[in-house]
């Protein structure tokens, strides 16, 4: 609706595949054909998805490098449980951003 592209993942090793190819070699496979993301700056990522490749997200998100990931609810709607990095660093150093 918006312009966004985006590709479902199948499972773990799929969404750590794509995941590596976004931020390492800067493209992705989508309907197909392979898009050039050298100028991504944000990556919006479904918390089931970001959960599947845990330990990846995570050092990626600690070296500050871009693109910046975004974790949204999946369509499922939002675990009550889920405590993202983010939000553990922001309650860590009393910030808060609306």
């Amino acid at each position: 609706m918006i312009g966004i592209k985006g590709k479902a993942v199948t499972g773990r090793e799929d969404a750590i595949a794509t995941f590596r190819s976004i931020v390492q070699n800067k493209t992705c496979t989508i309907d197909g054909g392979t898009v050039e993301l050298s100028d991504c700056k944000m990556l919006i990522l479904s918390e089931d998805v970001s959960d599947m490749i845990g330990e990846e997200l995570s050092e990626w998100q600690l070296s500050g490098a871009f693109p910046l990931v975004v974790e949204i609810p999946p369509l499922s709607g939002s675990s009550a449980q889920h405590t993202r990095i983010v939000d553990a660093v922001r309650q860590a150093i009393g910030i808060k951003i609306q």
